[in-house]
């Protein structure tokens, strides 16, 4: 094999990274076969990482992980030299909402292909593989779009994952809200309809909500989210469902949900033990919103993987709003986050599946796409959460529960999508914005590129 370094690997394809500087008698490498080698491999499935590792990359998957000099690879394949580097999996983003902002906008006006496909560049950009988004999509066009980077179309975008249309009381869709296009529930016989409109567009999840908004909104009934539960479940589909209120959680847990998109706004102990009657019921963690309004350190300075992707103006504005100044919304926000952390802790400690959203390009347009995904690992491990828990809850679980079988760890038959980066993230989990190179699918996405179109 002939040795090919990290300097000279630029961002080209590995066919192309072959042809370049090789001679004519060089023997032609076997087609998108590469060995990557001397790296510490954190392979996502909550193992000890592997030092001085070796992978072997076979036409975008991987197909041998282990020790350097235990994985051979087939002659003429190019070898990649990560000494000193760490390998991750690419991170799973499980709940966003993706399209909707742009600039200083948010709203379904900035609803295109074109704004959808610049979001799962930013993804990419960040080492992000996938991107769910939870229920705020409308037409054909976020299905022809998951199914044209599936299929390669996009080499530097992550996945697209879309949930459709969300399932809502009347009371929550307005024109100027994400749920703008969800189908209306307000019988068991429309929303049993409403879920089988959306099975042929071959979703994973269907996406409700169950919360009163302090009072302003009536609610789903248990008789109508059980019905929206019973029929998906009936097509081998799960639901997840925004619902932050101890009680609704509870109920929820009863009628069978397999999802909560947000962290519970309380814990208490009949919680915990529905959770362990309900093993398989997963949460996400979507912390960001109350902690970056106490803790936002990386807004001053601004980290540069900000400044790279975001525009002055929309910095200005986040560094306008976070972190709060008014004494009495100060309070709050520190009592919210206070709240969750202490009860995404617990939940951890009880075993309770856990996933990482961040709720990105939300309505209120103040997340970045992307870097709320490295803030939402930070968060979790001031939660009390062991990076090492927190990388597998980042990686393998959530993929697990958005049913994508083949992300989410660094092992044979995966998808070769990961991460290199220049510093351990165990040792300090802000190490993940360390960024050294991407992988997706076998290829290396051009951030450079990326970074000159942002």
């Amino acid at each position: 094999m002939r040795p090919f370094t990290f300097a000279t690997a630029g961002c080209l394809s590995l066919a192309a990274l072959w042809l370049t500087g090789a001679s004519a008698q060089a023997p032609r490498p076997a087609a998108g076969v590469a060995l990557f080698e001397g790296a510490r491999l954190i392979a996502g499935d909550g193992g000890p990482p592997i030092d001085d590792s070796a992978f072997l990359v076979e036409n975008a998957r991987f197909t041998r992980v282990g020790r350097r000099g235990d994985v051979q690879a087939p002659a003429g394949a190019i070898r990649v030299d990560l000494t000193g580097k760490t390998v991750i999996p690419a991170l799973i983003d499980a709940h966003s909402h993706i399209g909707y902002m742009k600039h200083l906008t948010s709203g379904a006006h900035n609803y295109t292909r074109e704004n959808i496909l610049d979001h799962m560049h930013r993804f990419a950009y960040f080492g992000v593989a996938a991107s769910q988004a939870m229920g705020s999509d409308f037409g054909e066009m976020p299905f022809q779009l998951r199914d044209d980077i599936l299929a390669g179309k996009y080499p530097d975008a992550a996945r697209f994952l879309t949930a459709g249309r969300g399932l809502a009381p009347i009371a929550e869709i307005t024109p100027d809200n994400m749920r703008q296009a969800a189908f209306p529930v307000t019988t068991p016989e429309g929303a049993r309809a409403s879920v089988q409109e959306l099975v042929p567009r071959r979703v994973k999840l269907i996406k409700t909500w169950v919360d009163d908004r302090g009072g302003a909104v009536k609610k789903l009934t248990p008789e109508l989210y059980g019905a929206i539960i019973d029929e998906a479940h009936r097509n081998a589909l799960r639901v997840a469902v925004h619902a932050t209120g101890l009680e609704d959680a509870k109920q929820l847990l009863r009628a069978g949900i397999d999802v909560f998109a947000h962290m519970i706004g309380d814990v208490d102990a009949e919680l915990v033990s529905l959770f362990k009657e309900h093993p398989n019921t997963a949460v996400l963690s979507a912390l960001g919103g109350p902690h970056r309004a106490v803790y936002a350190p990386w807004l001053n300075p601004v980290h540069p993987l900000i400044l790279e992707t975001v525009q002055p103006d929309q910095i200005k504005r986040l560094q306008g709003r976070f972190p709060q100044r008014n004494p009495a919304q100060l309070k709050r926000s520190t009592d919210a986050w206070d709240r969750l952390a202490r009860g995404i802790a617990r939940l951890s400690a009880a075993g309770v599946k856990i996933g990482i959203g961040t709720d990105g390009g939300g309505q209120q347009g103040d997340q970045f796409i992307g870097w709320t995904m490295h803030a939402e690992l930070e968060n979790m491990v001031m939660a009390g959460m062991p990076p090492a828990r927190v990388l597998v809850a980042a990686t393998r679980t959530s993929a697990e529960i958005l049913g994508q079988d083949d992300l989410g760890t660094v092992a044979a038959g995966k998808s070769a999508d990961f991460v290199v980066l220049d510093a351990n993230p165990l040792d300090d989990i802000t190490n993940t914005r360390r960024i050294s190179r991407v992988y997706l699918r076998g290829r290396q996405v051009d951030r450079a590129k990326l970074r000159a179109s942002f």
